[in-house]
């Protein structure tokens, strides 16, 4: 296995966590752990797809973790507000 490959498996495998956990109801979209869990999810998995210079991935990847980052900025102010 290519250094880049165990990279990508330990990303891979924080995205399908967080979304079988929420696929089961065990944590909720809302929840900041899947926030945390897409945004490190991502992050990995956009250094392995660097590693390999597969650009569109890197795109992608960098996407997701904006997307998980406003996520966990939204749920942070809106819990400061209550």
């Amino acid at each position: 296995m290519k250094p880049s490959d165990l990279v990508a498996t330990i990303g891979v495998g924080l995205l399908l966590v967080a979304f079988f956990l929420q696929a089961l109801k065990l944590i909720k979209a809302e929840d900041p752990i899947y926030a945390i869990l897409n945004l490190f999810g991502a992050a990995i998995a956009g250094y392995s797809s660097w590693m390999i210079s597969f650009i569109p991935f890197v795109i992608l990847e960098t996407v997701w973790v904006f997307v998980a980052i406003f996520s966990l900025f939204k749920n942070f102010k809106s819990k400061r507000s209550t």
